[in-house]
């Protein structure tokens, strides 16, 4: 499973029973290089910005990638947070049947929800920017005669 940092990776992996086999911290550089070379197997990541970029890339290379959203990985965060912890959360997280996990989207898709949220953002901000304007304008008109008004 994946911990993905700013710059570092974590990877636990395990084995068929469960216990922790492999604890690797990778840079972003060498990760597709770590997966490329590992047999295709079970990989959980957290849901985040560059989390759909890694799953497509580790899909392709024919492993099984599941994406949690962070909420369903921190109840099995067992002690201090820390990058190797959320890395194990990770993995009990993903192992678990009742888990519910985010669809892989292809890169479209998440440009087209860029797309959508930026303009949902313009939208909302043009909205508020006329409030503001309405509100200077009837807190001035109160302190000065405006033209127009007796």
């Amino acid at each position: 499973m994946v911990e993905i940092g700013e710059t570092l990776f974590y990877v636990v992996g395990l084995d068929a029973s469960g216990a922790p086999v492999q604890k690797v911290k990778l840079r972003r550089d060498t990760i597709l290089q770590f997966f490329a070379r590992a047999d295709s197997t079970l990989v959980g990541i957290e849901a985040c910005p560059g989390s759909q970029w890694l799953a497509r890339k580790l899909r392709e290379l024919g492993h099984d990638v599941r994406i949690i959203p962070a909420q369903f990985v921190k109840p099995y965060v067992k002690s201090h947070k820390n990058n190797i912890v959320d890395a194990e959360a990770i993995t009990e997280a993903a192992t678990r049947p009742t888990v519910r996990f985010v669809r892989i989207k292809e890169a479209h898709q998440v440009d087209l929800q860029m797309l959508h949220r930026v303009r949902s953002r313009l939208v909302k901000g043009r909205i508020s920017y006329a409030r503001c304007g309405r509100i200077a304008w009837n807190t001035a008109s109160r302190f000065t005669k405006v033209p127009g008004q007796s």
